[in-house]
């Protein structure tokens, strides 16, 4: 059929066959769909929807738009979680070789920052050495040698979905929700998973700011993942707050490195981490519960086995043998420190976390166009949590900067950002709830 031919039906609101769908993509993939035509289909979806069935249509003909791995040589479960996006969040550098050293294997495929948001791939890139985008012979050595490896997607993985998603971002349909499920299964079903967990975020910091929405693409990628024949489960987990004390790319390692080796540790990043863990490993098939899972996870962290297992990925995709012990002998520095401080004694009681991205953003440690270079070594640490006392005077958190004028105007944006009250707060749940195929 012909793409307007397919086009017109979305657009009437009919539909679409597993053939309308697969034709469209392949034209995708091979230029035969032009760029207007992607861009109507993308409106069609946005303004219509799809059903599960296309959904997942879309999601298999996109991931077999280019290569698929195969992980059967590997003796155990291969499985992977995915983030949609929030401030301060590095969960994925702790929980990978978390869920490696309890036996599970996490090929885990990243990206890089979108909008106020921090990408995985960023942090990783802070690293001098590493190889975030490996070809997929040293990938593979990696995860066979060490349980995990975290990297960004290879040209042939899912090709269709970089040009839909690129197209999607300058046509204002990005919040699509079979679009977003689309584009993240199809990556995942391309790395050869057994399994997947999703960490949908909710809250100001979130692409989700609203519980019904981020529960609808929770269900929605839970859903498809599993029509499209990926085990999946989702967690709703809060975005209201920076979820570590570090929000940029060298800092953000750094607080995971302290994680791992028991340095320090974030409570609410410790919630969330673990309850990923837990769910990954139930998943996987390594425990018989989401108790016994946590219970593994836990006693790995304080054995020390997770941090190994870091450090010998780091090692076997470029980086210093010794960067977990010596993480300051490596990662970038910024020139200039900036505390912000307080102007009156309270309680935090609230913290508008994407104009903390935003900050980072603005200080060099995210993008406004695709092409920008990031500075992997400005960002913020030291952010006070809700609910955390402060007197006037005393430090809300700390920049990290390249020049004391780019100081200065991140150190006002995180001020504004703050809510200081008389009375605290209760706090927030980080793991608001648990969503399982239906």
């Amino acid at each position: 059929m012909l793409p307007q031919e397919i086009i017109r039906r979305k657009r009437d609101g009919q539909k679409l066959s597993v053939q309308d769908i697969t034709s469209l993509i392949k034209g995708v993939t091979d230029g035969t769909v032009s760029d207007g035509q992607v861009g109507a289909f993308a409106m069609a979806v946005f303004f219509n929807g799809m059903s599960r069935d296309e959904a997942v249509a879309l999601t298999l003909a996109m991931r077999d738009s280019g290569d698929v791995l195969d992980w059967s040589d590997l003796p155990g479960p291969v499985t992977d979680k995915h983030s949609t996006g929030g401030v301060g969040d590095n969960v994925s550098l702790m929980l990978a070789p978390i869920v490696a050293a309890c036996g599970a294997y996490v090929p885990m495929i990243s990206g890089r920052g979108l909008g106020h948001t921090g990408g995985t791939l960023d942090k990783m890139d802070s690293i001098p050495g590493y190889t975030s985008q490996p070809d997929i012979a040293l990938f593979r050595k990696a995860v066979l040698e060490t349980g995990c490896a975290i990297i960004g997607q290879t040209a042939d993985l899912a090709p269709a979905d970089r040009r839909l998603y690129a197209i999607r971002d300058v046509t204002g349909t990005v919040e699509s929700i079979p679009l977003i499920t689309a584009s993240i299964l199809s990556k995942k079903l391309a790395a050869g998973l057994q399994s997947l967990v999703l960490d949908v975020k909710v809250g100001n910091g979130a692409f989700m700011e609203k519980s019904r929405d981020a529960t609808a693409l929770a269900n929605s990628l839970v859903e498809v993942a599993n029509g499209a024949g990926l085990s999946a489960s989702a967690l709703v987990t809060g975005m209201n707050e920076p979820l570590a004390s570090a929000a940029g790319n060298a800092v953000e390692v750094r607080n995971a490195v302290d994680f791992l080796t028991g340095r320090f540790r974030d409570r609410r990043l410790e919630d969330v981490t673990l309850a990923l863990a837990a769910e990954m490993l139930q998943s996987a098939g390594i425990v018989s519960s989401n108790q016994d899972g946590m219970r593994r996870a836990i006693e790995t962290l304080a054995s020390g086995s997770a941090a190994a297992v870091f450090a010998r990925m780091v090692a076997a995709l470029g980086g210093p043998t010794d960067f977990v012990e010596k993480p300051e002998k490596y990662l970038p520095k910024a020139a200039t420190e900036f505390a912000v401080e307080a102007s009156a004694d309270g309680f935090v009681t609230g913290i508008a976390t994407r104009d903390i991205g935003l900050a980072v953003v603005g200080l060099g440690g995210g993008r406004t166009r695709p092409d920008d270079r990031i500075d992997h070594g400005v960002g913020i640490t030291r952010l006070l949590p809700i609910g955390a006392e402060v007197r006037a005077g005393e430090a809300l958190a700390l920049i990290h900067a390249r020049t004391a004028p780019d100081a200065e105007a991140a150190a006002s944006a995180v001020r504004s950002a703050y809510t200081v009250g008389a009375s605290k707060p209760g706090a927030d749940k980080a793991v608001i709830r648990r969503i399982l195929p239906r």
